[in-house]
């Protein structure tokens, strides 16, 4: 028996994103009279509406919300009291989903009588550059992003901690709250622990994948995962609970600090350029030759070297800088 589902799809100016994103949509083989299409946007400025407004007119089931805060929590927030589903499905932009992925995941969601389910994420990129490359490489490596399952996949149904963009039963929010306002990054995560801190149940599914595209150039990449290391701190910080801190999340920390504390010594004690040289040479040794193995393309091979450091060191600066903002926070308090 089918189900209402309402989508909802965070926005802000996604003009080079937003057709392909709503064309796979479109194309879904759940009942079009069982669904209703939700873009919450965050103030677009560049042709992002315009696009959709051609939708609209043609597709009833569309509908455009306004976010003026401009954050996606908010925006979730807004499109599920909105929402008149048994079922919230929260999707993004920059990303393309098969035919059967709401068919499949509600199928999964009532045989595993889940609270939340999720699809495998496989990283695609648009152009074809050694970088774009590079970037598709370290994202979808266990060398790049540690044991995040959805991004390196699973052999079956797996419950785990967090999926992206979770198919959840509308009553999950009642039972538990909305997303958490404060959190600019990383609120799909601390929804995902706190709803299992209430005995809820979480599944990755292993035979429905979304194709994700990420930044496709090294200073979109860094700046995106600084502002995702830093929320990953900050968000233990406004939500007082170190639930959405896992091992993954603190490696590149442990990373950056060795090679900033390491360089920094060595104006007190030139000994610890040895130290330095050590950490960094043998990080580039061994990734590199990890790349070249994989991919058997020199050139390649080195733009997925920087890829990886460009990832790791951004991701440990990042949760640097949102300890060093805890710490004067809780100093101002005392």
């Amino acid at each position: 028996m089918n189900k209402f589902i309402s989508i909802i799809i965070p926005i802000r100016n996604e003009e080079n994103y937003i057709k392909g994103c709503l064309e796979s949509i479109l194309n879904f083989d759940y009942p079009k009279e069982y669904l209703e299409i939700l873009f919450i946007d965050g103030m677009s400025e560049d042709k992002t509406i315009e696009i959709l407004n051609k939708y609209q007119k043609k597709f009833p089931y569309i509908k455009i919300l306004q976010n003026k805060e401009k954050i996606v929590p908010i925006a979730m927030n807004i499109g599920i009291k909105e929402s008149k589903g048994d079922y919230i499905c929260r999707l993004d932009a920059h990303a393309k989903y098969p035919k059967n992925y709401i068919s499949k995941l509600f199928e999964w969601s009532q045989e595993l009588d889940a609270d939340n389910v999720g699809a495998v994420c496989i990283t695609n990129i648009k152009s074809k550059t050694n970088t774009a490359k590079a970037i598709q490489f370290v994202m979808s490596d266990k060398f790049g992003v540690g044991n995040s399952l959805f991004r390196i996949g699973v052999e079956e149904p797996l419950e785990v901690d967090t999926v992206p963009f979770g198919f959840y039963k509308k009553e999950v929010f009642d039972k538990i709250g909305f997303y958490d306002e404060r959190l600019v990054r990383t609120q799909d995560l601390e929804l995902n622990k706190r709803l299992k801190k209430y005995n809820g149940k979480i599944y990755l599914i292993p035979d429905v994948q979304c194709t994700y595209y990420p930044r496709e150039d090294y200073k979109s990449f860094f700046k995106n995962r600084f502002e995702t290391g830093r929320w990953v701190m900050l968000s233990s910080y406004f939500t007082n609970s170190l639930n959405s801190i896992s091992i993954r999340h603190i490696v590149p920390l442990f990373f950056s600090l060795s090679l900033i504390l390491s360089f920094l010594l060595v104006f007190f004690e030139k000994q610890f350029i040895y130290i330095f040289g050590f950490i960094l040479v043998g990080y580039f040794l061994i990734l590199f030759f990890r790349a070249l193995k994989i991919k058997k393309n020199f050139s390649l091979a080195f733009n997925i070297l920087i890829g990886y450091f460009v990832l790791h060191f951004s991701y440990g600066l990042g949760s640097l800088k949102g300890l060093l903002e805890i710490i004067k926070r809780k100093i101002k308090t005392i």
